[in-house]
């Protein structure tokens, strides 16, 4: 049994599931059974900037690599791809919905995959979008893709993984579209209202990657799309007042899941306040 995995995290670009997916899996900075390297692109996912980013993270003789990020579509990350295939180490993409179309090609070249449906694309339009604008609407975002359970799914697999590798075991890569049904089945809401309300805040989430799409890459007067740009940073605002509202109905009745690392990687889990988690032994 190994003693310590290594996990590569490479970036390229920039989607609700990056900015944290590295301290979501070590949230206290005190596990021992993994060490994480991250390497990143910027906002750019340029052919030169993935290539480059790819072949950093491969230098880092890692054993498994989660390559997050948008655009999974285009020859940027299509190419840095090519090369984490050819390493021969296993791969995890994480990315958002139009990654949905290549499915079948992740599958054919060995990779599993995360896609997060309700991973929604900004409102990128220069008369809109600045660094305060940006910002704003990430955070919006995370906090859907944090309480709704997103980033729980998420990380469950990547645990899993990291547990068969430190076995050494052949890892089961997941195969995971993460759409509305998975926040219904697979979420730890104990009220039915809760629930719903997560669930309604995903959907919001997914309307707005709809409607940049027409905003950002269809619409070509700017009376047409810049109130569509700020319409769609208006409803994943609301969507984040949802979510939030979603937490407090479970705070209110002490039946908020928390899932705690432990040091060696186990994974707990409690719902009372002021109780402590219990760890599944057979996680480590």
């Amino acid at each position: 049994m190994k003693d310590v995995v290594k996990v590569g995290i490479l970036k390229a670009g920039c989607i609700g599931s990056l900015p944290l997916i590295e301290f979501l899996l070590d949230e206290r900075a005190e596990r021992e059974d993994l060490r994480v390297r991250v390497v990143g692109s910027g906002a750019k996912v340029t052919v030169d900037e993935c290539i480059e980013s790819a072949r950093q993270i491969l230098k880092q003789n890692v054993d498994l690599i989660v390559f997050i990020g948008p655009a999974q579509t285009t020859q940027g990350p299509s190419e840095a791809r090519k090369l984490l295939k050819n390493s021969g180490k296993p791969v995890i993409v994480i990315s958002d919905s139009p990654a949905r179309r290549i499915v079948k090609k992740l599958e054919e070249d060995g990779f599993g995959y995360i896609i997060v449906m309700g991973d929604p694309l900004i409102g990128a339009r220069r008369e809109f979008l600045d660094p305060t604008e940006m910002a704003i609407f990430n955070s919006n975002v995370i906090k859907v893709l944090a309480i709704t359970g997103v980033y729980k799914i998420m990380l469950q697999e990547i645990d899993r993984v990291i547990h068969e590798l430190r076995r050494e075991l052949t890892p089961r890569l997941p195969k995971l579209i993460l759409d509305v049904d998975e926040i219904r089945e697979k979420s730890d809401f104990k009220n039915p209202y809760a629930k719903a309300k997560a669930m309604a805040a995903y959907e919001l989430t997914k309307k707005v990657a709809e409607i940049n799409v027409r905003a950002c890459f269809i619409e070509k007067e700017r009376n047409k799309y810049i109130p569509l740009v700020a319409c769609t940073h208006e409803i994943a605002q609301i969507a984040a007042r949802l979510a939030e509202e979603a937490r407090e109905i479970e705070k209110y009745s002490d039946t908020l899941v928390r899932k705690p690392h432990s040091k060696d990687g186990r994974l707990g889990i409690k719902e009372e306040l002021m109780e402590k988690p219990v760890f599944d032994l057979g996680s480590g």
